[in-house]
C-alpha cells in the first residue's frame, strides 16, 4: 500500500515537473521570438534615407576663340559664370541587407549600400561677350555645365561634407547596435564583431 502511494506521488511530481519544463521552454521560445520582432522593428525604424546637404559656390571665366584665314583673324567670346550649387549625399538604408540568426542571437549587416551625391548646380552668365561669327552655343553650355560638375565634385572630396554624412549614417546603424547590446545579442559585419560606434567606423567600408 505504501508503495502504492509512494509510486503515485512520484507520478504526480514527475508529470508536474514535465509540464514546468515544457512551459520554460515555452516561455524561452516567446522571448527569442519577442527579441527578434523588437530588433526588427529597430532595423525597420532605421531603414530610411539619411541625407546631408551642402552648398558651395564659385566664380568662372569662360573664354573661347574662333581663328580664321591662317590664325589672322579671330573672334572671341567670354562670359563671366557665377555658379551656386546644392549638394546633396545620401544613404538609402532601405536597401542594406541583414541576416537575423535567431538561434545565435546574432545580426549580421550584409550589405551597406553606397551613398549616393546629387549636385544641383545654379548658373548664371554675366558680362557675355560674343560675335555672330563665334556665338554661344548648347555645346558651349553642355561644356560649361560639364565642367562645374566635375569641379564641384572635387570640391566635395575635398571638404567635409562626405565624412558628415558619413557621420551620420554611422549614427543610425548605432540605434541598432544598442538594441542589440540591450537584448544580449551579437551584431556582426563582414565577419566581425561590433560592439561599438568606433567599430564601425574602422570595418564598415564606407
Amino acid at each position: 500500500m505504501l508503495k502504492r502511494i509512494l509510486l503515485g506521488i512520484g507520478i504526480i511530481v514527475a508529470i508536474v515537473l514535465l509540464f514546468k519544463f515544457c512551459d520554460f521552454k515555452k516561455n524561452d521560445d516567446a522571448d527569442i521570438s519577442y527579441n527578434t520582432n523588437l530588433i526588427q522593428q529597430q532595423i525597420v525604424n532605421v531603414g530610411k534615407l539619411v541625407v546631408t546637404e551642402g552648398h558651395f559656390s564659385e566664380v568662372v571665366t569662360y573664354k573661347n576663340q574662333e581663328k580664321y584665314f591662317m590664325n589672322m583673324l579671330s573672334f572671341e567670346k567670354k562670359a563671366l559664370i557665377v555658379v551656386n550649387a546644392d549638394v546633396t549625399v545620401a544613404y538609402d538604408l532601405h536597401q542594406m541587407k541583414y541576416d537575423i540568426d535567431e538561434k545565435n542571437k546574432t545580426i549580421t549587416i550584409l550589405s551597406i549600400p553606397k551613398e549616393e551625391i546629387k549636385i544641383s548646380p545654379d548658373i548664371q552668365f554675366y558680362d557675355v561677350e560674343e560675335s555672330k561669327l563665334n556665338p554661344f552655343t548648347g555645346d558651349d553650355y553642355n561644356k560649361i555645365n560639364k565642367s562645374v560638375k566635375a569641379n564641384l565634385a572635387k570640391k566635395i572630396e575635398k571638404s567635409s561634407l562626405k565624412s558628415n554624412a558619413q557621420n551620420r549614417l554611422i549614427s543610425e546603424l548605432s540605434k541598432i547596435l544598442i538594441t542589440t547590446n540591450a537584448m544580449g545579442w551579437k551584431l556582426q559585419y563582414e565577419g566581425k564583431s561590433i560592439e561599438n560606434e568606433t567599430d564601425f567606423k574602422n570595418n564598415i567600408k564606407l
